[in-house]
Formats: structure tokens, sequence, C-alpha cells
């Protein structure tokens, strides 16, 4: 298709999306394009994603539809600069995706009869397994990848570490961990050793992932709502230091106290 022709059509295509990438990247197009690599655009793509999360918490379709095409774009770049390099296209991407699904579902494409969502979660991860070949439940732990935010990436452990038979029995159990965590913790700071304090935070941390879990609760999303939580209250101390006539930095440490105190109960 030629680019009068593309910039004649008022609706697009996936196929279109793909030919304009290619227009880009192609001798004559666009010198930026050209260069990237999927080094030079990883950030890219991490920033799309966390903007359509952002659209899919605040429940906005208008940004939900504009991110997801940004996400789309970034799939279809990485894809055109691997097919330039002699690894793989889009369809290779398409063709692989659909027979994953038609695979990991074979109650739909197949002869497999599932009494409910719980027989269908437990028929993926055996053919995840299968089709992975992984032997062991290490190397099924290990197959979440590190790339993941750590606190979700915590939580994925342990949600398969319990399938496992590797987990507390209750939330209330996992808490004792987290007290006997916060005491090493305040051990590793007697110490000043800072490779020891950090391990010590990274044990205690996992701890709270397990027993918010164990509780029904993300962790992710519930340091998520705190951050929220500790901006508002900031901005309604801030409001109170301003009316007093001094800025945060200025006020003193009692009575900004004192004025966190006053937000937590607005």
């Amino acid at each position: 298709m030629s680019k009068e022709t593309l910039l004649q059509k008022q609706e697009y295509s996936f196929d279109d999306l793909v030919e304009i990438m290619q227009i880009l990247r192609a001798p004559g197009g666009c010198p930026w394009d050209a260069e990237q690599t999927h080094s030079s655009i990883r950030r890219d793509l991490l920033e799309e994603t966390y903007e359509l999360i952002e659209g899919i918490d605040k429940n906005d379709p208008e940004i939900m539809r504009e991110e997801l095409g940004d996400v789309l774009l970034q799939v279809v770049f990485h894809s055109d600069i691997a097919n330039a390099n002699g690894n793989f296209s889009i369809d290779d991407v398409c063709t692989d995706i659909c027979k994953k699904l038609i695979v990991r579902h074979p109650h739909v494409f197949g002869d497999v009869v599932v009494s409910g969502s719980e027989n269908v979660l437990a028929n993926w991860d055996k053919i995840k397994r299968e089709t992975k070949e992984q032997k062991s439940d290490t190397e099924v732990l290990r197959s979440i990848t590190p790339s993941l935010p750590a606190l979700m990436r915590a939580e994925k452990l342990g949600k398969k570490a319990r399938k496992m038979g590797f987990d507390f029995d209750d939330a209330e159990e996992a808490m004792q961990k987290v007290y006997e965590e916060v005491n090493e913790v305040s051990e590793a700071l007697k110490t000043k050793d800072q490779a020891q304090i950090e391990e010590e935070f990274g044990d205690l941390l996992l701890s709270v992932v397990n027993a918010a879990r164990l509780a029904g609760v993300d962790s992710e999303q519930a340091l998520y709502n705190a951050n929220e939580k500790f901006l508002n209250r900031f901005e309604k101390v801030e409001a109170l230091c301003l009316a007093s006539g001094k800025t945060v930095t200025d006020t003193p440490r009692e009575e900004k106290e004192e004025f966190w105190q006053k937000a937590k109960k607005i």
C-alpha cells in the first residue's frame, strides 16, 4: 500500500499499523525509528504499560483506548526490529500466541471437561509446565521473571509455592514470621553492617508480602493506596503549615507531627 493510500484512509486496521511501522523504519523513512533497538525502546514499553494501567485504575475508556494503542505500537515496533535482524516477524508473534491459547484451552478446543475456573487454572499450570519442559518445582519458581516489580514477584512466588504445599497455614501464622523479621532488622541496625541491614529488610518485606497474600491483600495495590494516602495527608499538612506562615521545611518537627495527626482526622 502506498503512503498516499494510507493518507486517504479514515479508519485503520492492524495490518495498516504494521505497514506504517515498516515505512517509518525503511530507507527514506524516519531516521530515529530506524536507529532503535530492543534495548533502546525497552523503557518505552514499560512506561506505556504503566500508563495503560493508570487508565484501567481510573476506569477511563478514552485513556485505555489510547494507551492500548501505544502498547500495541511497542509490540509492532519490537517485531519489526526483530524481523529486520532475521529473528521473527509480527506474524510469528501472532502464530505463537494463537497456538499457546489453543494448547492451553483444551476444554474449549479439545475434549477436556472442566468443572470451573479453578479447574481451568490447574490445567493451565500443568500444560504450561509440560510445554516449557520444567522438570522441577524450582524451575517453575525461577520461571517467574525477575523483571517484575519486586512486590509483585514475591506474591507470585508465594502463590506458586503454595500450590506445591510450601506455605504458611494462614495470615496469622505468617504474621509470626513478620514479628520475627522485625526483631532481626532491629538487631541488624545495631551492627551498622549495611549488607546485613539490607538483607534483613528484604526478609521483612518478603514476610509482609506473604502475610498480606494470605489475608487476601494484593501488596502492590496496598502499597499504591498507601502512597496515595500519604500524598493526600502531606498536602493537608502543607496547607496547615502555610496557614501558620511557614513552609513544611521551616515548620518544627513537633508542630508537623501535630498537623499530621490533624490531617489523619480530616
